[in-house]
């Protein structure tokens, strides 16, 4: 079945209307993961010409509701959207570049407890790591090496 068939049934199966934004969105997301709507909305545009921001908007909007994608919710940035869901995972996100990678989790959704859970039943817990990627640990470390 080819990913456009799958994204259609997949669609059907959450009693979703089939529409070329919605396919346009699921598809840009699957090839750029941890995009916010600026970004989807400028992949999208390039397949449907007659999108608009606002159209990305309530698509993004509709498929979480619908847990068809997640939206994660880095502090100091705008919502950035994927399709892993159904899974225990978390973020990565460098503090200079803004890059945002899964990392999964040790544990059964929830991995963490609090110590009071105050009558609640607890089925996920949202976790965003923070720090430098890789790629800006070597550019900070090559700018330190020229000033000294």
């Amino acid at each position: 079945m080819s990913t456009i068939e799958s994204y259609k049934e997949l669609l059907k199966a959450h009693h979703l209307s089939v529409t070329s934004i919605r396919i346009a969105a699921l598809q840009a997301l699957e090839s750029y993961p941890h995009s916010n709507a600026d970004q989807l909305f400028n992949v999208v545009k390039e397949e449907l010409a007659t999108t608009s921001k606002q159209a990305i908007y309530n698509t993004l909007k509709t498929l979480v509701e619908h847990g068809l994608i997640r939206e994660i919710k880095p502090k100091g940035c705008p919502s950035l959207y994927e399709t892993r869901v159904g899974d225990n995972h978390h973020h990565l996100v460098c503090r200079q570049c803004q890059t945002v990678v899964d990392t999964d989790c040790f544990d059964a959704a929830p991995c963490l407890e609090p110590m009071d859970k105050q009558g609640f039943v607890i089925d996920e817990a949202e976790v965003i790591f923070w720090g430098t990627c890789p790629s800006c640990q070597h550019m900070l470390n090559e700018v330190g090496e020229h000033n000294e």
